[in-house]
């Protein structure tokens, strides 16, 4: 980061940018710096947090001076409109996003030819994904226990995907309603549960809590993953790793995709000058991190050259990026995800109730937090 920004600095004669990484208690510290007005002029939101900001009137409305720039990344049609739309709230702009990373299917390649099954590919579909998720569950030493399995899932990705994955959706676009209680989202919540009965298709919760699901794939306990594109996982000493875009639902295969954009302080006196900083700085970031948020940048030769190291998996990433999609999101999302995962995902985690009281009984809890 620091070279990119050396970078562009050498290349503006009307600012400089100046970093401050803060990595313990980041939000804590930026609300503070917010809230007395002394904040960097620029800082990273990731999506869940800017409509709340926006709304507070912390942050600056970059629409305008974003518009007016004639640099690539100032092009808000090059954006993947799904990711662009986690930067605006109440169709304003306020900031660009600088990385788009979809959620794929991990897999040892190993694993999977010692039991017999083929690769993931784009057939796979959810009855695919529990079928070889069970076949990969093994004891491996006789001991009547299980110590390899065929997938887990704990909290990530987000259950949100696989009720989009069933045609349900859990804020709706206009974020008017939660229906969280309707037959297609309740159907993508049971095929959740259904993956994680414990030691079936999935390690036990003690387990996970004690190794880590990611550590347990690096370490070859995990025969499948779902992670970001641009996770490490493929290239891990002694593994042969691959991706495929992740198993399709009832309603086709979105993806949930990590992003987070650059954002500017409400506070600023000098809008013009910060917002062309903003444009380069995006533009820099878009030529180091995968995926970029741009159509343009994310085909496989891009994600290639950008990163090297994936470029065995690039083609696999790029199939990924038209389905990737992030959350609808509201000013008052933190305590919305706080109902979300304490009332209703870890009961439905526990199996304490069907899926369908579950949202039924949650729907009205997680719709007091709308606008």
């Amino acid at each position: 980061l620091q070279a990119i920004i050396d970078e562009v600095n050498a290349n503006s004669d009307t600012y400089q940018i100046i970093h401050e990484p803060q990595p313990a208690d980041y939000y804590t510290k930026l609300q503070t710096a917010l809230t007395g007005k002394v904040s960097a002029d620029m800082f990273w939101l990731s999506q869940e947090w800017i409509a709340g900001f926006a709304d507070q009137g912390v942050l600056s409305d970059v629409t305008d001076c974003v518009a007016a720039s004639d640099s690539p990344a100032g092009d808000l049609d090059d954006y993947f409109p799904e990711i662009l739309k986690t930067a605006q709230y109440e169709d304003r702009l306020y900031g660009l996003p600088w990385i788009a990373q979809p959620v794929v299917l991990f897999y040892n390649k190993g694993l999977l030819d010692e039991a017999g099954i083929a690769y993931p590919d784009e057939s796979w579909d959810w009855d695919k994904l529990l079928e070889a998720s069970e076949a990969l569950t093994m004891d491996l030493d006789d001991d009547g226990k299980n110590d390899q399995w065929g997938f887990t899932i704990d909290g990530w990705p987000p259950p949100q995907m696989f009720a989009w994955q069933a045609g349900g959706e859990v804020i709706m676009p206009d974020l008017a309603s939660s229906p969280v209680d309707t037959p297609e989202a309740v159907e993508g919540w049971t095929f959740y549960q259904d993956l994680i009965w414990n030691d079936v298709n999935t390690p036990p919760e003690s387990i996970l809590i004690e190794r880590g699901a990611g550590n347990m794939f690096k370490q070859g306990s995990i025969a499948m993953f779902m992670g970001g594109a641009a996770d490490d996982l493929d290239r891990v000493e002694g593994l042969d790793v691959g991706i495929s875009v992740v198993p399709a639902g009832p309603a086709g295969r979105p993806t949930f995709a990590w992003n987070a954009s650059t954002v500017v302080a409400g506070s600023v006196d000098n809008l013009e000058v910060v917002c062309e900083a903003l444009v380069d700085l995006s533009d820099g970031i878009h030529h180091w991190k995968i995926v970029p948020p741009r159509q343009s940048l994310a085909t496989e030769e891009a994600i290639s050259e950008i990163e090297p190291r994936k470029a065995a998996n690039a083609a696999e990433i790029a199939k990924a990026v038209p389905d990737m999609r992030g959350f609808n999101i509201i000013p008052r999302q933190q305590e919305w995800d706080n109902d979300f995962w304490k009332n209703f995902m870890d009961p439905l985690f526990r199996g304490e109730d069907t899926p369908g009281n579950l949202a039924a009984e949650n729907r009205p809890n997680l719709e007091s937090y709308l606008p």
